[in-house]
């Protein structure tokens, strides 16, 4: 149990680690919006995006993927024909394509294309609080 316990932290780690960036990006696209396109403000924006999605993100989301894989590779660890993990495991999916939807939308900013207004990144941004919401209920309460 001494080396799960180590791996479980460092899954947690970079899951939260993950998450802030999940929720922060789209409310930097929120404020992105607010500005003219090729203002100074909206190259600051744009670096300030990439920076978050390449230097936290990324990284977080492959630690957090690697650690989930050791531990559902582990034997015992998971009861594969519950459903719980099922439903857990479409949620992190789900994450998996919020982030690559982040990385499309934050290469519409930076090429000054971007199709989308406030509102839409104001409503997106609830989509991975709602995901987490369901991944910590599937893991903790098990139902």
């Amino acid at each position: 149990m001494g080396h799960l316990s180590w791996i479980l932290a460092l899954h947690v780690m970079a899951f939260i680690s993950w998450m802030a960036g999940l929720f922060y990006l789209p409310r930097l696209f929120v404020y992105h919006t607010q500005v003219s396109k090729g203002s100074s403000e909206s190259e600051r924006f744009s670096l300030m995006e990439k920076r978050l999605l390449r230097q936290i993100m990324t990284p977080a989301m492959c630690v957090t993927l690697l650690t989930g894989a050791i531990i559902a590779s582990l034997p015992g660890v998971i009861d594969w024909h519950a459903a719980w993990w099922w439903v857990k495991l479409l949620c992190v999916v789900g994450m998996f394509a919020f982030h690559g939807a982040c990385a499309r939308w934050w290469k519409g900013f930076a090429s000054g294309r971007n199709t989308h207004d406030e509102r839409f990144y104001r409503l997106v941004n609830e989509i991975p609080t709602v995901l987490m919401m369901v991944i910590v209920i599937m893991i903790i309460v098990r139902p």
